[in-house]
């Protein structure tokens, strides 16, 4: 496949749309496709997970073109991602804030390094669905109808869906990490589980603990082929 010279690779060369406003007014953006949309890619949901945005951000500079049927959200926490928080501005785990099912008022815990306990608390929001940055990507998703959502995460590295589709098998294949069914713990209030309560298809790509070299040269490559439609 063509790519843009690495001279040009310093800028997106396309202006992105707005769908929505962060707790603190910033601009929540995203690039629409040329064509229908079939897979949505969004990143940094987690602020302390900066590698994700900007891996895809190389990744869609890389391209000569926007994507025939991908669109693309660099950050979903642009709060978060400003101060490096995992929470947006309220201090909320977004990934625990989605209207599901499970959904529970309880602090959400996580850990500050691999090596330490789950001791750092947020919180899941004041109720389900409480968040700007939530409300914005659940519109935006129903405008959009993607069949498949792929969330870019980190450090887990491995490959999740619950249902083992083809493109997650293909993105386990093509990346050589583990696929698993889950990651081995509970996550109320998921945007895996709230896609799944909404029969949308959900991958999560979890990048292993890596250099930003290692993910040029490993994970990058991976995302511009997913850009250009591999793994549909």
């Amino acid at each position: 496949m063509k790519l843009r010279p690495r001279q040009q690779i310093g800028t997106i060369p396309w202006a992105p749309e707005v769908y929505g406003r962060s707790q603190l007014g910033n601009t929540l953006e995203y690039w629409r496709p040329q064509g229908a949309c079939k897979i949505l890619v969004f990143a940094g949901i987690h602020g302390e997970e900066p590698e994700t945005t900007f891996a895809l951000s190389r990744a869609l500079r890389l391209l000569t073109e926007l994507p025939q049927h991908c669109a693309v959200v660099l950050t979903a926490n642009p709060d978060g991602l400003i101060r490096g928080t995992r929470g947006n501005a309220r201090g909320v785990d977004l990934n625990r804030n989605f209207p599901t099912r499970d959904w529970r008022p309880d602090a959400v815990a996580h850990r500050s390094t691999m090596e330490d306990p789950q001791d750092v608390e947020l919180s899941p929001g004041s109720e389900p669905g409480s968040e700007p940055e939530t409300q914005a990507l659940i519109r935006l998703i129903g405008e959009l109808k993607p069949e498949t959502v792929v969330a870019l995460h980190a450090p887990l590295a491995c490959i999740d869906d619950a249902k083992q589709g083809p493109l997650a098998r293909w993105l386990a294949e093509r990346t050589g990490l583990p696929l698993v069914k889950d990651v081995g713990y509970p996550t109320p209030g998921s945007f895996g589980t709230w896609g799944a309560e909404q029969g949308l298809g959900v991958v999560t790509y979890e990048f292993p603990l890596a250099t930003t070299d290692q993910l040029v040269r490993e994970h990058v490559p991976v995302l511009v082929e997913l850009l250009h439609g591999a793994g549909l």
